[in-house]
């Protein structure tokens, strides 16, 4: 069985998931994705190899996507946090990238108060997007993503 290397980046505040705003954002963290990944995937679970990487630096992230082009990453889970509303620059890059990307968000980003907040610049040079399903759309991001991969074998 072919074994599926899945970068899951995050962007600014998200590496205080599980502490920053619980109320909007819950209580689960970054930490939790591994064994919620394994839960939603099941018996394929060990068919996936999992690296993370978070950064407050939108220029850290597209480092990161240039450096995956390299690696034998088969796809990227990505939530962008605040950049996937206004990142110009991170909207170019995945247009060039050629990786696979799913849009993840914890909250459902169409039913936030704020207007900003229901646009993407990322979302039109992705693969597919989850949102509000908690911490879990992590989970349910790699499920595509590997779905995805599998098909294009």
């Amino acid at each position: 069985m072919q074994t599926y290397q899945i970068l899951i980046m995050n962007g600014p505040n998200l590496g205080s998931l599980g502490v920053r705003q619980p109320h909007i954002y819950g209580t689960q963290s970054l930490a939790d994705i591994p064994a919620l990944v394994r839960q939603v995937m099941g018996a394929q679970a060990d068919a996936v190899s999992l690296s993370f990487f978070q950064s407050n630096a939108e220029g850290a992230l597209i480092d990161r996507f240039e450096k995956a082009r390299t690696e034998k990453i088969h796809g990227v889970v990505l939530n962008a946090g605040a950049y996937t509303h206004t990142s110009l620059a991170l909207a170019d890059c995945l247009a060039w990238i050629e990786l696979p990307v799913v849009e993840v968000h914890v909250t459902n980003v169409l039913a936030r108060p704020e207007p900003i907040r229901r646009q993407s610049y990322i979302g039109a040079h992705v693969i597919g997007a989850i949102a509000g399903f908690g911490v879990i759309s992590y989970a349910l991001g790699v499920q595509a993503l590997y779905a995805h991969c599998c098909t294009r074998q």
